[in-house]
């Protein structure tokens, strides 16, 4: 369902703009009384961060989203760089895994491209003592659809033919619908190899949110973390689908910008209804990031999106990748690490760290309910 714009629209339109505007942006002040000062790395210039380090420093564990891979090695290099009794092992097993660990008890926090289910609230009450799990907004981003044919640069596709992509109804590049989108470009008689997630994922639960909302009912599938799709050839994690496409003549598949972009991979700009096809940027992704509306209760800050927007440059198939703790109950060897850590990756100098490396800084109005949200973790 579309949504409707209204201040709160606005005032996030306004965020997303100033934020990627400037990806260069002063670190907040904090109370807290160990300050290091840190910068992170990665192959280009990086922000300057000043890292407030928890009073009571301990190693810690977080896993899930494939998604946030790239945001969360930056961050932990500018962390643990500062706060050297911090250090982050972050493992990239997919949003499904990363909250089935989370609430078995095993990590401090779990990354998910989609907000918890009822059930997975349900479940995290045991390991939650007196509360239970919240989506915290950290890292904004754009599924890109990412495809390798030799001599096309610029393809142009629309949801019901990326629905009938993967669904192996469309199965050779010089198809009548793909050429209707794409009149001046040369498609060759080439089988089309479609890439699809293996493991439970958010990237995998966005991009069917997009189709089921923007496809015309030609995806009948429900939204989901698990490929349900006909047909196709699966890779595990986004690093698996690039590698996979990379690898492959006359390949498709699906994956975050960060992961295109490392990989030197095209993506595919899409027909949306608006003025002229989307290009996946971060810039036309946080015009939609913008749009959306806080649907959680208390401190759960989840987020719904409007994919079938037909805005002009706003980029329909977004994610936002949650960080997942315990709102009380949290484990207390690394509660304060934690927060110190989430206090970090949600300032302006952590969002304008990430944003050299393909993902959306979050608007300011959704940073700053995060902002207030981490203080009451307990």
């Amino acid at each position: 369902m579309k949504l409707q714009r209204n201040g709160r629209t606005k005032a996030l339109a306004i965020g997303a703009v100033a934020l990627v505007s400037s990806l260069s942006l002063a670190a907040c002040g904090s109370d807290n009384n160990t300050t290091a000062s840190s910068s992170t790395s990665g192959g280009s210039s990086a922000s300057a961060a000043a890292i407030s380090c928890a009073s009571k420093q301990a190693p810690f564990l977080g896993a899930g989203s494939t998604a946030q891979t790239d945001a969360i090695d930056v961050w932990k290099t500018a962390y643990g760089d500062a706060c050297s009794g911090s250090t982050l092992n972050y493992n990239g097993v997919g949003s499904g895994a990363g909250v089935q660990q989370f609430n078995q008890g095993k990590i401090a926090f779990a990354g998910s491209d989609a907000a918890l289910k009822p059930a997975d609230v349900a479940s995290s009450k045991a390991v939650c003592p007196g509360g239970q799990g919240i989506d915290l907004p950290m890292v904004g981003g754009l599924v890109s659809i990412i495809y390798n044919v030799q001599g096309v640069s610029n393809l142009v596709l629309d949801a019901p033919t990326i629905a009938k992509i993967f669904n192996s109804e469309i199965t050779n590049w010089n198809d009548p619908a793909i050429k209707a989108l794409n009149p001046t470009a040369t498609l060759p008689d080439l089988p089309i190899q479609a890439f699809h997630r293996s493991d439970d994922s958010g990237t995998t639960q966005n991009l069917t949110a997009y189709l089921a909302a923007a496809s015309n009912n030609t995806w009948t599938y429900p939204v989901s973390k698990t490929w349900a799709g006909k047909g196709g050839q699966s890779a595990s994690g986004s690093a698996g689908v690039s590698s996979q496409v990379k690898a492959t003549a006359g390949s498709i598949g699906y994956a975050e910008l960060s992961f295109a972009q490392s990989n030197n991979l095209n993506s595919a700009l899409i027909s949306t209804g608006a003025s002229q096809p989307v290009a996946a940027t971060a810039a036309n992704a946080a015009t939609t990031i913008a749009t959306a509306k806080f649907v959680g209760t208390g401190n759960d800050l989840a987020l719904s999106l409007d994919y079938a927007t037909k805005t002009d440059n706003a980029y329909p198939i977004v994610l936002v990748t949650y960080e997942i703790v315990c709102d009380k109950g949290n484990q207390a060897a690394t509660l304060d690490t934690v927060k110190s850590f989430l206090t970090y990756t949600i300032s302006d100098a952590g969002q304008a760290a990430i944003g050299n490396k393909g993902f959306v800084p979050l608007p300011k109005v959704v940073t700053d309910k995060v902002k207030a949200v981490i203080p009451t973790i307990a």
